[in-house]
Order: structure tokens, then C-alpha cells, then sequence
């Protein structure tokens, strides 16, 4: 392979990228116990957050509060288990701005993104029983719709309970995780 088509294909093409590589995957994985206690922090913070926004919107008028409570609580902590390592490998040997920037996007990302995802397997869980046997194409395709309109639902009205309190928790965590990696 040629330096050229090493580098176009993102293969370190030097021992020395080589390295800088193996150091940025190293400083990625943070240590256990901080990343398990960060998750629970986050999801709880991230249900706290929709308690407030279904608070404001609805005066908690819900019949399904305990249900959406655990949703935003482990759609937080699966997002912090996936942003956090990825968001050090992004800020790896970067400025404060950098580092500040790539955990505030992937937390952002990783949030919605689990949480959306969970909502559309609860969804599909529960429209499953008018579905097709498993395997099938038109099961297939049912599957398909239902997490795709899940998903969207979720990306309509899920995402407002986030905000007003979500945002500042957000900015927080995100200060706090690129003063931490240094």
C-alpha cells in the first residue's frame, strides 16, 4: 500500500502516526469507576431534566411518568458510556475550546441518539404483536417504519423535555470534562 492510499484509507503510514494513534486510543478509555459513576450521574440528571420540562409543560399531568423517568434516566447513562470515550479521543492533545466542543457534541449526539433508540425499541415492543413472525420481509419492513416513526416522534416531542434544564447540565458536564483531560 502507498503512502498516498494509506493515508486516504486513515492507516497510520509512519511508526510515528502509528504511535500518536495507539497514545489518542490509550487516552480515550477513561478509568472504570469515574465512567460508572458519570453515567448514573448523567442519566440522572437527564431524567431530572425531563421531569422538569414535563413539569413545565404538563404539570407532570402523565400517566406514564415512572415509564418515561426510566427512559430519559438509561437513554443518559448508555449516552455517557459511548460520548465519554469518544469525546476524549476527539479533544485528544487539543485546546480547551476543542476539548469543550467535541464532549458537548457527543454528549448532545450520544443523548438523543440512546434515548431515541430506546423509545423506538419500547415502541416497537409494543406494536410487535401486530407484527409479522420474525425474519420475515414484510417483518423486515415493519420493523424498519416502526423504529423510523419512533424515532421521529421521539426527535418531535421527546427532545423539548430536555430543555430548559437539560441544556444547562449539558454545558456543565461538557466544562467539566475538558478541564478534567489535560
Amino acid at each position: 500500500m502507498t503512502t498516498l492510499s494509506a493515508a486516504a484509507a486513515g492507516v497510520p503510514s509512519t511508526p510515528a502516526q502509528a504511535s500518536r494513534l495507539r497514545q489518542r486510543i490509550a487516552s480515550a478509555r477513561p478509568p472504570l469507576p469515574g465512567l460508572l459513576v458519570g453515567a448514573v450521574a448523567w442519566g440522572l440528571l437527564m431524567a431530572a431534566a425531563a421531569l422538569l420540562g414535563l413539569y413545565l409543560r404538563f404539570r407532570l399531568q402523565t400517566a406514564h411518568l415512572q415509564e418515561l423517568m426510566l427512559l430519559y434516566f438509561a437513554g443518559g447513562l448508555l449516552a455517557w458510556l459511548v460520548a465519554v470515550p469518544v469525546g476524549r479521543f476527539l479533544a485528544f492533545r487539543r485546546s480547551p475550546e476543542t476539548r469543550f466542543a467535541a464532549f458537548f457534541l457527543t454528549l448532545t449526539c450520544a443523548t438523543i441518539l440512546a434515548t431515541a433508540f430506546l423509545f423506538a425499541m419500547q415502541y416497537r415492543l409494543f406494536y410487535s404483536q401486530w407484527h409479522q413472525p420474525f425474519g420475515t420481509r414484510i417483518w423486515v419492513l415493519q420493523f424498519l417504519f416502526t423504529s423510523a416513526s419512533a424515532t421521529y416522534q421521539f426527535l418531535v416531542l421527546g427532545i423539548r423535555l430536555y430543555l430548559p434544564l437539560g441544556l444547562v447540565f449539558l454545558i456543565a458536564a461538557s466544562v467539566f470534562l475538558a478541564r478534567r483531560m489535560r
